[in-house]
């Protein structure tokens, strides 16, 4: 066999190889999220029916950056696997006084499908056409990491100066970051950039609570009007 044919050889091999790690990835990640939002929904459900208070902003996210900072420390661990529930659990438990809220207002448990039902679909369908046309949206990870800082920064602001109006804005913009980061965590799985699973359910999972929780938030706002 001559050169040329053992480096297309070698190339094949290295390209098969690349597929089933890709395919790997994917089946984990998928796999993984679907037990985190399991187990979030039940803590949320559970939070929401007993009514147990919120745990509050700054311990919220001293909960949230915490488990993320753990999560990244110990991602080639079993020990990733075991912070990933914590923080969906912690997540969900965050949630649940949210939809307790919702639930108490006239057409709350309609306001929270339509918001679930959303949240479902758009998922699915940006994920599968990235899946389905394999594009690459790299591209889009500084315009978006710049437009949640700026995100944060005008929630805190509508939170703190009581501000509807903003609040309102920054929740729609929240969820078109949100889609975006979904086209953005999943093609960097198929493109083979994102190789561990662990660190891209977490990605998926904290981009669909965004989208689950500023829909609700609009839908929310617009069933009040």
């Amino acid at each position: 066999m001559n050169a040329p044919s053992i480096r297309r050889l070698d190339a094949a091999h290295t390209g098969l190889a690349a597929t089933l790690s890709t395919h790997r990835v994917l089946r984990n990640t998928y796999a993984l999220l679907s037990l985190t939002l399991l187990l979030s929904a039940a803590v949320a459900s559970l939070s929401a029916a007993l009514r147990l208070p919120h745990p509050g902003l700054l311990l919220t996210l001293v909960g949230y950056f915490g488990l993320l900072f753990f999560i990244h420390k110990q991602q080639n661990s079993g020990w990733a696997v075991a912070g990933v529930f914590a923080l969906t659990g912690f997540m969900g438990y965050t949630l649940g006084p949210v939809l307790a809220a919702q639930l108490a207002l006239p057409g709350g448990a309609q306001t929270i499908a339509l918001a679930l039902g959303a949240t479902g679909a758009t998922f699915l369908a940006l994920s599968g056409w990235v899946l389905a046309t394999r594009r690459d949206f790299s591209f889009l990870g500084g315009f978006l990491f710049a437009g949640m800082v700026i995100a944060i920064l005008a929630g805190l602001a509508a939170m703190f100066f009581q501000l509807p109006a903003l609040g309102l804005a920054v929740s729609a913009m929240v969820a078109l970051l949100s889609a975006g980061l979904i086209l953005f965590e999943t093609s960097r799985i198929v493109s083979g950039g994102e190789t561990n699973y662990v660190l891209a359910t977490v990605g998926l999972f904290v981009s669909l609570f965004n989208l689950f929780t500023s829909l609700l938030s609009l839908f929310g706002l617009g069933g009040n009007d």
